[in-house]
């Protein structure tokens, strides 16, 4: 019989919060987390602006910096965010089963410090140049191997898998910005298949960093509206050039509905529908019409024996860029028909900037939280209409709507897409959701 997954606890650390609590009074009150960028002199280079991380330590936490100073950071945003999770669940006191506890994240590419690495960046953007051989020389004669080591995707996993002494399953999602999403759901079928009791599931990521922001560039992604500061991420509004690069990381802990009852655990919410897809289309597009993306929510809804009728929020990847905004609005009218008019959709990106790998595990604890305490959070910034983007957006202000169940979505460069459901939960005796469960 398959297992029901439910959430037991959380964590995250934001540009809008270093924990779940504040983090979410941000987001309810519309503030934005983007400022000008810090860590690094971005003075020369056409985006100066991200939302950062700011004055945050491990420390916070319990755990000694001098012992994590060569870790990139999104290992230090996956300590916090697991260790924060693990506490609000009671994991720490309960010592669960450690073959039975498992780790999943969503980490991406990362990068080491290199010295003076924005001076050798910032010509390249500027002139649409760089001497490779010179680059790659001044590089690597820059580069501590131990700390190129730990910027590895799989080490925030292996990491935090010490620090609670989690021997079960272990693995990283690489699947560009759907990793975290991605990770979350093949955690969740782990436990329902009885692979593991607990998973620590989720992920972080940061590319504020020269070489990041230069790629980034170079996709023409990003906006350049640096005046604008605060204003600058404006999701499915018309004048919407472009994303803000974020950070941070979030993690769930899923565990089987047995498992959690057996422990005395509170249960925050039901994961109860989950799917990926693919559109096999284009290596950074997203397919024109959103196919991939509409079949992985109509999926996720299957999965999780719903109707389009059942969904009360859909938390968007809105990205603020022109095209995938446009395609993601069209997915969703296909995927939801004319129910999706009175679904309200929002992009807390706006307020969070785009967090790459790490951006759906951040979502997926926002679109929890909805569901807990009944408030949708707003997409701020939304001022002038698209004509092609129609749906509500929750414009600038949250909104209390009881949420039986909402969605979080997500979509990646090279067409990978993913969709989560979660929901309230409804007690033992509610219908086991899934097609193979008895």
């Amino acid at each position: 019989m398959s297992q029901r997954v439910v959430v037991t606890g959380a964590g995250c650390v934001t540009p809008l919060g270093n924990n779940l609590d504040a983090m979410w009074r941000n987001v309810i009150a519309g503030r934005s987390g983007v400022g000008p960028l810090t860590r690094f002199d971005a003075s020369r280079f056409p985006c100066r602006i991200a939302a950062e991380v700011r004055d945050w330590s491990v420390s916070e936490v319990g755990e000694d910096p001098a012992r994590w100073v060569k870790h990139p950071p999104q290992t230090l945003f996956s300590v916090g965010a697991s260790i924060q999770a693990v506490r609000a669940a009671g994991l720490d006191s309960c010592q669960p089963d450690p073959l039975r506890f498992g780790v999943y994240f969503g980490c991406g590419e990362t990068f080491p410090e290199l010295r003076d690495l924005a001076d050798l960046m910032a010509p390249a953007i500027r002139e649409g140049q760089l001497d490779a051989r010179e680059f790659n020389r001044r590089a690597l004669a820059a580069m501590d191997p131990e700390e190129a080591m730990y910027c590895e995707p799989h080490v925030p996993a292996c990491c935090v898998a010490g620090l609670v002494d989690a021997q079960g399953p272990n693995f990283n999602c690489v699947a560009a910005c759907a990793s975290s999403t991605q990770a979350i759901g093949n955690a969740a079928e782990l436990i329902r298949r009885g692979d593991a009791d607990i998973m620590l599931a989720g992920g972080a990521h940061s590319m504020i960093h020269p070489l990041g922001i230069t790629g980034l560039h170079r996709l023409s992604v990003l906006t350049q509206s640096n005046e604008m500061l605060d204003k600058a991420m404006r999701p499915f509004d018309a004048n919407r050039d472009g994303f803000v690069v974020g950070e941070g990381g979030a993690v769930v802990v899923l565990e089987s509905l047995e498992h959690a009852l057996a422990r005395g655990a509170e249960i925050w919410g039901e994961l109860t529908g989950y799917a990926s897809g693919h559109d096999a289309f284009h290596l950074t597009d997203t397919h024109p019409e959103g196919r991939g993306f509409a079949r992985c929510v109509q999926e996720s809804l299957r999965q999780a024996h719903l109707n389009v009728d059942d969904i009360d929020y859909v938390n968007a990847h809105g990205t603020s860029t022109r095209m995938n905004d446009r395609i993601e609005t069209l997915a969703l009218k296909r995927a939801f028909g004319p129910a999706v008019y009175r679904i309200p959709v929002s992009s807390t990106k706006s307020m969070m900037g785009h967090a790459t790998t790490a951006c759906g595990a951040i979502e997926l604890v926002v679109t929890l939280m909805a569901v807990r305490r009944g408030v949708i959070p707003p997409t701020i910034n939304y001022e002038t209409p698209d004509p092609e983007c129609d749906l509500d957006y929750v414009p600038n202000a949250a909104r209390e709507h009881t949420c039986r169940h909402a969605m979080s979505v997500s979509l990646g460069f090279g067409g990978q897409c993913a969709a989560l459901v979660v929901s309230q939960y409804r007690g033992r005796s509610a219908m086991a959701r899934f097609p193979h469960a008895a």
